[in-house]
């Protein structure tokens, strides 16, 4: 398995979404399946033995690495989504962005008191999404075992809003 080949698969985007950005965009290595199952199989190796009971995903592409994670370990996946896209009785959380707010919902019966989780997403950039997501389960009072994201941009500083979170990111920009 190979960081490099992971990594050269990563497409950066200029000025997106918006000018100044540089964005780190996943898709090509999604499309490529010897690396998608490079991604996968990092994690797997890494969840395999510590005892998760459920992998909790972030919208959207959290929700792409997370169910193949699932997956591979054996276990069920719980998404957590925009509000309003939840068909069931939800929990939501809002937080601040650098141009609003926004509010993340999951459902209340996504993962039991003490359940072992592991929370997966993309790339972690300011940590506000994830911050949000850490205080749902939190609520529902689950063991987050650790916070798993492919990619951390370092310079926005977004480890600071996990608390004393564990984090996991092969990738360090």
């Amino acid at each position: 398995m190979s960081i490099d080949a992971i990594k050269a698969a990563i497409r950066d985007v200029p000025d997106f979404p918006k000018p100044g950005i540089l964005f780190k965009d996943i898709t090509p290595t999604l499309q490529d399946p010897g690396v998608f199952r490079m991604i996968t199989d990092l994690f797997a190796e890494r969840y395999a033995d510590r005892g998760i009971e459920r992998v909790v995903g972030i919208d959207a592409r959290g929700f792409i690495l997370g169910a193949a994670l699932a997956d591979r370990l054996g276990m069920g996946f719980v998404p957590i989504r925009k509000k309003g896209k939840l068909p069931a009785d939800a929990i939501e959380t809002s937080y601040e962005l650098e141009y609003g707010e926004a509010t993340i919902e999951m459902h209340r019966d996504g993962v039991a008191p003490g359940q072992k989780v592991v929370l997966v997403d993309d790339l972690l950039a300011t940590g506000g999404t994830a911050a949000a997501a850490l205080h749902l389960l939190d609520e529902l009072k689950a063991d987050v075992v650790e916070v798993a994201f492919l990619i951390e941009l370092s310079f926005l500083e977004g480890r600071s809003k996990l608390g004393d979170h564990e984090m996991y990111a092969p990738i360090i920009y």
